[in-house]
């Protein structure tokens, strides 16, 4: 029997303290939570002090335009892709010199959008330390687009727990 998941609040809370003692000042870059995480982690008063901000890149042309993802990885690999994720990371610390850490997100919350290689659920998660090389993975969610959306801001709320 898995132990509930502790509540969104409580992992929030968990999260800004962690980010706060490790002197940590965090960009996001979301598309297929359309700015869910910088809101959750926003939502709670003296966020200011850790979030720096957030980009929503929608679209491809966002994720060019506004982080600098080169053209060639969305043609080459898909907006969906680890290498896209890194890509929006290294964009975002390359333009917010305040931030510290980003965290990114591209995915397929559904209900259409979904291929045999990257199915309705898929996320690729982007995660980036200024100076240091930026890391990606890969998961596949159940569930309708609310619920693909919803453990995307959770693990990506555990993923900033453990940097």
């Amino acid at each position: 029997m898995q132990a509930d998941p502790l509540p969104l609040s409580t992992l929030i809370e968990q999260v800004l303290t962690h980010l706060r003692q490790a002197g940590h000042r965090l960009v996001t870059v979301e598309s297929c939570t359309g700015g869910m995480i910088c809101g959750a982690l926003t939502s709670l008063a003296g966020s200011s002090d850790v979030v720096e901000g957030g980009f929503i890149t929608y679209s491809n042309e966002m994720k060019i335009s506004a982080v600098g993802v080169p053209s060639h990885i969305l043609d080459t690999f898909g907006a969906v892709s680890e290498e896209t994720a890194c890509c929006m990371v290294e964009g975002a610390l390359e333009n917010i010199h305040n931030a510290s850490l980003a965290i990114s997100v591209t995915g397929i919350a559904g209900p259409g959008g979904g291929t045999t290689d990257k199915p309705v659920g898929t996320v690729c998660f982007g995660f980036a330390e200024r100076c240091k090389l930026p890391r990606s993975h890969k998961l596949v969610f159940p569930g309708d687009r609310s619920s693909v959306r919803d453990a995307t801001v959770r693990h990506a709320l555990q993923m900033l727990l453990s940097c």
